[in-house]
Formats: C-alpha cells, structure tokens, sequence
C-alpha cells in the first residue's frame, strides 16, 4: 500500500517529466521556506515557472484541483516571491499548478495549468 508520501513523490516525478519534454529546465524541486515549499522551479525560456503538484488517487484530477484553497495560493505566492527575493531574481514568473490522478488501472493523468493564479 503506498503511503501519502509515496504518491506525492510519484506525482513529483511525473510532473517533472512532463515538463521536461515539453522543454522546460527543472531548476530546483523541493525549495523550503518560511512559507512552506515549492515543489518545481522550471524557466520556461525567460520566464520563471513555480510549480505545484497535486496528486490523487483517483480517476480525475478534480480533487487534487480542489485542494488549493485561497490560503495555499497566498502561500505559494508568498513562497515565489521569497525564492526571487533569496535569488537576487528581478525576473518574469508565473505559477503553474500540475495535478495528477493516479486511477487504479491504467495511466495516470496529467494535466498542467498554466498561470493558475486567481482560480
């Protein structure tokens, strides 16, 4: 049985895959701060991408969409601006959500929201 753990390192990796052949650059994954944690930054050519993965075990991807209240989002913009801030970036940036749904059979499902502010 795979831990939550488990399923979100799953759905980490398939993000990171997804952009990656979609030809963005995978700068750091993982980036702690005050304000919790980023779990992708990628450029995505001049452009800074901070990326949230929300993984579920389900058919859909509504409910790892669904968990993003307006809380998590000032969060993970406040999170942004401190990976700028900590990174002397004065740069184009813009918040992506990736949520994946692991069904319990066949392929998972991935789909990328890009610019996701303001939902």
């Amino acid at each position: 049985m795979a831990t939550k753990q488990d399923t979100g390192q799953r759905g980490e990796r398939l993000a990171r895959t997804y952009l990656e052949e979609r030809d963005y650059t995978i700068v750091a994954t993982n980036w702690h701060c005050a304000h919790g944690e980023i779990d992708i930054v990628a450029r995505a050519g001049d452009i800074w991408v901070f990326v949230e993965v929300r993984t579920r075990r389900a058919v859909t991807t509504a409910a790892a969409l669904e968990s993003i209240g307006s809380s998590k989002q000032r969060r993970m913009i406040a999170a942004a601006q401190l990976y700028l801030e900590a990174h002397q970036l004065d740069a184009n940036w813009r918040m992506d959500v990736i949520a994946v749904a692991l069904p319990p059979s066949g392929l998972p499902v991935v789909e990328h929201y890009e610019d996701a502010l303001g939902w």
